[in-house]
C-alpha cells in the first residue's frame, strides 16, 4: 500500500499552495521545474513548509480539502505548530 502525503509549499511570491502526492521529493522537483501544478508554474521556486502523512489517497484528499478551506492565517498557524 502506498503512503500519501499532504503538503504545503511557499512559493517565491510568498503565496501558499496545498497538494497531495505519493512521492514528495519528485513532486517538489516538478513544482520547481514548472511541471508540478498550473498554480506553481510561474511562482517557483517553492519551499516545503508543512507536510503530514496519510494512510491512503482518500484520506489525503479529504485532509487537503480541509486545509485548502483554511484562511491564510490559519494555514500559517498550522505551519507554525510543526
Amino acid at each position: 500500500m502506498t503512503e500519501w502525503t499532504v503538503y504545503i509549499v511557499r512559493c517565491a511570491d510568498n503565496t501558499l499552495y496545498t497538494g497531495i502526492t505519493n512521492d514528495l521529493e519528485k513532486r517538489l522537483k516538478a513544482h520547481d521545474t514548472g511541471t508540478g501544478a498550473k498554480y506553481t508554474k510561474s511562482r517557483g521556486p517553492v519551499e516545503l513548509v508543512y507536510f503530514e502523512m496519510s494512510a491512503d489517497r482518500s484520506c489525503a484528499s479529504k485532509r487537503e480539502y480541509v486545509i485548502k478551506r483554511l484562511s491564510r492565517s490559519e494555514k500559517l498557524a498550522l505551519i507554525a505548530v510543526t
